[in-house]
């Protein structure tokens, strides 16, 4: 009966009095201490045998019944891990503190104003896509910053299958425009410089979309842009007050739509860029009539397709549709002044140019009299890149008015073989802008060792005991001596970049371009320890 109420009671949850159970004494209280407090156990001794009991909780489930049965049956270790095992003590070891990790909440304690800082220096460097996409996801808080418009001041836009079939690339172009319905209200309303590039169907579309939501935008670039429309880009200037650079290059753009363009924001046009074609001609007539007169950069280059039609153009009337130009490109291009005929006074010049750029693969026509009627009113001109021009010679630029010139490119590349090349003439050059010239080009030319040491000796007499500030010296292809080049080298202290390819006088192992001061600092110590060679 003891027994059978005794299983009672376990399946209860509760205790049972045992027959011949005795009172509480001293005993009974050593076997509670041994139970730690709170454990839910209950331990009753009668002089037959000893009975622990669970105290009174929920009742378990099956799982976790078989779970304590199983580790009832674990065989119990051996004697060696019993006596490595520490003495039972009546108070319970403390439980290990758990390692602390990262903590998960780092970004939310980041000022949000700093945030942005740090946003913003990736985004100068990189762009805003698709860093501030990716940022967004993070966590709130750097959507929020992410999400800032100031950041989203500068956007490059391609469909991202530019280079796949054109069913394909119109497709992406949707997509891509789907997405732009939403970005553009919600992050572009402080942007200012926006860049499309391979888009060759939903131009219209997206510009409307910016008409419609940048209004402070500034600058924008069409590249490798098919299907510009007139209505696009006289609803965009109508749109956009602030808009004054354009960017047309490698892009189909008809005539008229520049045009009207320009007839709609010319008073505030700043700055623009075009690929010469048949139509160069009409958008030119427009400068020429004065409808852009705050024009500071121009620049007219040669597309993939080269034109074979030179252009002509009409130096004085562009100097009086453009007075305020400041920089003046006309690259890799075949064109022809305008005659000016005979008795005819020169034009108002450019007073504002700081650089002029010439530069073309080819031989061209520029001759010291179109360089005269180009800069005969430019005292201000830092940059002059006449590479290919052969029909310069010294003497033409040493009458130029400029007398700060900072940087002068004479290249002739691959085509001084066929051209008879003036052998004398170069110290006129240095003579006269030693003191200010940053950047030398003379490859390709044909001057004589002789006038070309008298020339760079420029650079040796600086007065008051200041250096030179010359960091360029591109002598590829010249007839320099060693004695020249270690001449040069030690008195310009701060040159960077030294070529020396292709120049026969100079010893075998030395004639290659040098780029850093470590680098030109070694070709000096070679040209000064290298004994002299025969030529």
């Amino acid at each position: 009966m003891a027994a059978r109420a005794a299983r009672q009671a376990w399946r209860r949850g509760g205790v049972a009095p045992l027959a011949g159970a005795r009172v509480r004494s001293a005993e009974d209280w050593w076997w509670d201490q041994l139970a730690p407090s709170g454990s839910g156990c209950h331990l009753l001794q009668s002089d037959s045998m000893l009975l622990v009991l669970p105290g009174p909780g929920p009742a378990r489930t099956r799982t976790k019944r078989r779970a304590a049965r199983r580790a009832q049956r674990q065989p119990h270790p051996g004697p060696r891990a019993a006596a490595a095992k520490p003495k039972a003590t009546s108070w319970p070891e403390p439980a290990p503190a758990p390692e602390q990790g990262p903590d998960a909440g780092w970004g939310d304690r980041i000022p949000l104003e700093i945030l942005v800082q740090i946003f913003g220096l990736l985004v100068a460097v990189d762009g805003p896509m698709p860093f501030l996409g990716r940022a967004a996801r993070v966590c709130r808080r750097w959507q929020e910053a992410a999400s800032q418009p100031a950041l989203w001041r500068s956007v490059t836009l391609s469909p991202p299958l530019a280079s796949r079939p054109a069913k394909g690339g119109v497709k992406a172009e949707k997509k891509l425009l789907a997405s732009l319905e939403w970005l553009m209200p919600n992050r572009f309303s402080q942007l200012q410089r926006l860049t499309l590039i391979h888009w060759k169907s939903q131009v219209h579309p997206v510009l409307k979309l910016v008409g419609e939501s940048c209004p402070q935008l500034t600058f924008l670039k069409l590249s490798d842009c098919h299907g510009v429309t007139t209505d696009a880009l006289v609803m965009l200037a109508k749109a956009c007050r602030q808009l004054h650079s354009l960017d047309l290059q490698h892009s189909m753009v008809e005539s008229t739509a520049v045009v009207s363009f320009l007839e709609e924001a010319g008073p505030r046009m700043r700055k623009l860029w075009l690929t010469y074609s048949s139509q160069t001609t009409a958008i030119l007539g427009a400068l020429l009539s004065s409808c852009c007169p705050q024009l500071q950069v121009l620049e007219v280059s040669t597309g993939i397709n080269r034109n074979s039609i030179p252009l002509q153009l009409p130096v004085e009337a562009l100097q009086k549709g453009c007075p305020q130009l400041q920089v003046l490109r006309l690259l890799n291009l075949t064109w022809l002044p305008k005659p000016s005929g005979r008795g005819v006074a020169l034009g108002p010049g450019f007073p504002s140019l700081e650089e002029l750029c010439l530069a073309s693969s080819t031989c061209n026509f520029v001759s010291n009299e179109v360089l005269g009627r180009l800069l005969h009113g430019s005292p201000n001109l830092r940059l002059l890149d006449l590479r290919g021009c052969a029909r310069i010679t010294p003497a033409g630029l040493h009458n130029l008015p400029c007398q700060e010139l900072e940087q002068l490119h004479l290249g002739l590349y691959g085509m001084s073989d066929r051209l008879t090349l003036a052998k004398e003439g170069s110290p006129l050059l240095t003579q006269k802008w030693y003191h200010t010239l940053r950047e030398l080009d003379l490859s390709g030319q044909g001057f004589s060792e002789k006038d070309l040491e008298q020339a760079l000796t420029a650079f040796s007499g600086t007065s008051g005991g200041s250096h030179p500030a010359l960091c360029s010296l591109n002598l590829r292809g010249t007839r320099v001596t060693p004695s020249t080049v270690s001449s040069v080298v030690s008195s310009c202290r701060g040159l960077l970049y030294l070529n020396l390819e292709s120049c026969r006088c100079l010893p075998r192992g030395l004639k290659r371009a040098y780029r850093g001061l470590e680098e030109v600092q070694w070709c000096l110590e070679q040209l000064l320890t290298t004994p002299p060679s025969p030529h």
